[in-house]
């Protein structure tokens, strides 16, 4: 074990080290160490003071500007209050019965403090905040430590304040920075400027100016970068190396007379991605290729057409599908394009057909049995379902391709299970509908090559999607239901789509009240403006499909022909409403997300989605792609009533200001947080990355996949590079390795 796995009992005691494991998540010397400051203070200059949010625990820098010590009224006791500036704004501190401290906190002294930020007739303050006086007399060891240079602002805790943690950052430093390896090449350093790690650690928490700390974050955004793109590089090289059957197409075989029957021609993106796509099936190692591109670019035609060319080879393909739903969808549309093509051995099935199977968890068991049956004898070329495909029971004769749809919905374990179905390594082709800026998709998906599909196809009609305050402007709702019955009137069909199903059971009293409150939002919001004077600081609980149903039925939707779709209704009611909604027997369907991928009617032009603020950026941008689809245009319209100037409307008016979804994802990651990128938590707080961000970054990651590439091609298995080899093991952590390996 080296230097730096050490264990914190031993640098800082067992009180310390217990508080900085359980608060702070930091166990050894290596991880106080890359616990970089999230901010720095200068001396002289303080925190604004207007900018901190209630219930943070925050560390700042101010100027006690005034004193008072003021008696309880009729019982013993004191209060002493505390006022800080920034110059332009007060904080108030307090501590109860601790007159003393006025003795040390006097007007004019310059301190940090640190505390959770709380309200008090309506004015923020600290309750007895824990501080550190910075104009304190010479022989301070505080005020020689902070003399001079920036002060390092950690994150912290109400337990372990920004000080106390430079304190044990101090002793880490100066007994261990001599045992810090140096993981990057001495040839890649020089090329790109960079200076070695002790010294950027040094750097990064002792900077002596701004300069000292771009030098040394410059570094460290490096080793992330760097460290991450070896570790995709390894796996890209280990697939490359593994086995497979190349699948090439026969001449005037069943991908060619498909071709053949398509009522339109390919855009210049579907033939470009499609020979991207070819290359890689001809090859014989494992094809490992990401498929993104904009809501209805085409990316399901593509995929069949890889798929078909894999039958041709005589192998056998199969599409995963998240939802019940998407999988009947998929097979329904595919049966469909393919015509006489998808009857391969039965009476009227052309001669170059193949057969083409759906595996749900919910078929019944003479249609499972023959599905399986299928699969097993390679009569189905074709296999389309969801995670029923993954069981063991599954067998195939030849499978030679896997298609993961909506990629970010399923684990690596359940994807790998399918690939190991097949005798050799499979091809693996994963498809996305939200798209995924460049440097995201070279981390998140850096060990697959990637191809984007951002051209729709000719005939699409253009979406015009707008925001409509309920609260503010409650005619504008009315005009959304308006609206919604004239594109019925023209022929057309809508969506309502809303967060929650709404047949939950209610949980005791409480649930009754709950369900009671949500009928009551539901009648103010459909019917008249809700009442601002109602208003309470705790939201309403979000509208369901089934209340919302009802109350469309009856009221601004009234005549028409108004159905539900959410993933609680049984598997042949949920096929049977698709089905009606597809063939234009339903005017309106109230749905979850259940609908966001995946569900192609061309002739429904109209959407509502019902306090949209509850969506995310880029599931607002996928659930408004199932309208437009055809030569009408698509109207879409977001629901909420959270007020002007929040942040939730100004998510919802990105939304309706672009129909760029490459855009649009870049806001839902800034907003969204980067998360661990290794991991498969797709967002939140946690992340992997500390220093480098995968979207202002772009230069330092294309360039750290190249060098990566080049070392991991000169020395696949580092042995020349021990230090680097520790980075990688520390980065890849047990969890993270096993992703990495199933990939």
């Amino acid at each position: 074990m080296g230097a730096l796995d050490e264990p914190l009992t031993k640098l800082v005691g067992d009180r310390t080290a217990k508080v900085l494991a359980d608060s702070l998540k930091l166990r050894t010397v290596g991880d106080l160490l890359h616990h970089y400051p999230r901010r720095y203070a200068e001396r002289g200059q303080l925190t604004s003071l207007d900018e901190l949010e209630i219930d943070e625990h925050v560390t700042v820098l101010a100027r006690i500007e005034k004193v008072t010590l003021i008696p309880f009224r009729g019982r013993k006791g004191d209060r002493l209050e505390v006022v800080v500036t920034d110059g332009r704004s007060r904080l108030s501190l307090v501590f109860f019965n601790q007159g003393w401290r006025q003795k040390e906190l006097k007007p004019g002294s310059q301190g940090l403090f640190a505390g959770k930020v709380g309200v008090f007739n309506r004015s923020r303050q600290l309750v007895s905040p824990d501080y550190q006086l910075l104009d304190a007399d010479a022989d301070s060891d505080t005020a020689r430590q902070f003399a001079g240079r920036l002060i390092p602002v950690y994150a912290a805790s109400a337990q372990m304040p920004s000080w106390k943690l430079s304190l044990c950052v101090e002793t880490a430093l100066t007994k261990h920075l001599s045992d810090v390896g140096e993981p990057l090449p001495a040839e890649l350093r020089e090329r790109h400027g960079l200076i070695p790690l002790p010294e950027a650690l040094e750097l990064v928490h002792r900077p002596r100016s701004q300069a000292d700390r771009e030098r040394a974050q410059d570094r460290l955004r490096w080793d992330e970068a760097f460290v991450l793109q070896v570790a995709l590089a390894q796996r890209r090289a280990a697939d490359s190396a593994l086995p497979a059957k190349p699948r090439r197409p026969r001449p005037d075989g069943l991908l060619d007379a498909f071709d053949a029957r398509l009522p339109f021609t390919l855009t210049e993106g579907q033939r470009k991605v499609s020979a991207e796509i070819a290359a890689d099936l001809a090859t014989d190692h494992p094809m490992h290729r990401l498929l993104q591109g904009e809501v209805g670019s085409g990316k399901t035609l593509v995929a069949l057409r890889a798929m078909l060319a894999v039958v041709d080879a005589g192998g056998q393909a199969v599409l995963l599908a998240p939802t019940e739903v998407l999988a009947q969808q998929h097979h329904r549309s595919i049966v469909e394009m393919m015509g006489d093509l998808a009857e391969g051995g039965m009476i009227g099935g052309s001669d170059l057909g193949t057969r083409v199977v759906l595996l749900t968890g919910s078929m019944g068991v003479p249609a499972r049995r023959q599905a399986l049956l299928d699969m097993a004898c390679g009569d189905a070329g074709l296999a389309i379902g969801t995670h029923a495909l993954i069981e063991d029971k599954v067998q195939f004769q030849d499978l030679g391709l896997v298609v993961v749809d909506e990629q970010h919905r399923f684990g690596v374990e359940q994807r790998d299970a399918l690939r190991a179905k097949g005798e050799q390594p499979p091809h693996l082709l994963v498809m996305t509908a939200t798209p995924i800026p460049r440097t995201v998709a070279m981390t998140v998906f850096g060990d697959l090559e990637t191809s984007v599909l951002d051209q729709l196809p000719a005939g699409r009609s253009p979406i015009s999607t707008h925001v409509v305050p309920a609260v503010e402007k409650p005619n504008f709702l009315a005009r959304a239901w308006e609206r919604v019955r004239e594109e019925v009137a023209k022929g057309h069909q809508a969506y309502v789509v809303c967060p929650r199903i709404g047949d939950e059971e209610p949980d005791g009293a409480k649930g009754a009240k709950k369900k009671r409150r949500t009928a009551e939002d539901l009648e103010e919001l459909l019917d008249d403006a809700p009442d601002e004077g109602a208003a309470s600081d705790e939201r309403r609980p979000p509208l369901s499909v089934v209340e919302t149903a009802a109350k469309l039925a009856t009221g601004p939707l009234a005549g028409l022909r108004v159905e539900i779709l959410h993933g609680r209704l049984a598997p042949e009611a949920k096929d049977e409403v698709m089905r009606r909604f597809a063939a234009g027997e339903v005017d309106v369907l109230v749905a979850t997300t259940v609908i966001e991928v995946g569900v192609n009617v061309p002739n429904s032009t109209a959407m509502v989605i019902m306090d949209a603020d509850r969506f995310g950026v880029s599931q607002l941008h996928q659930l408004r792609g199932r309208v437009g689809r055809g030569s009408a245009a698509g109207l879409c319209l977001l629901v909420s009533d959270m007020p002007a100037g929040s942040a939730a409307r100004a998510r919802l008016d990105a939304v309706a200001g672009t129909l760029d979804g490459f855009q649009l994802s870049r806001i839902d990651l800034e907003q969204r947080r980067e998360g661990d990128v290794l991991g498969q938590a797709q967002s939140g707080v946690k992340s992997s990355l500390k220093v480098l961000s995968v979207l202002e970054d772009e230069e330092v990651i294309v360039t750290a996949r190249a060098e990566a590439t080049r070392l991991v091609a000169e020395d696949p298995e580092l042995a020349d590079h021990p230090d680097l080899r520790t980075a990688l093991e520390s980065l890849l952590d047990e969890d993270r390795a096993a992703y990495m390996e199933k990939g």
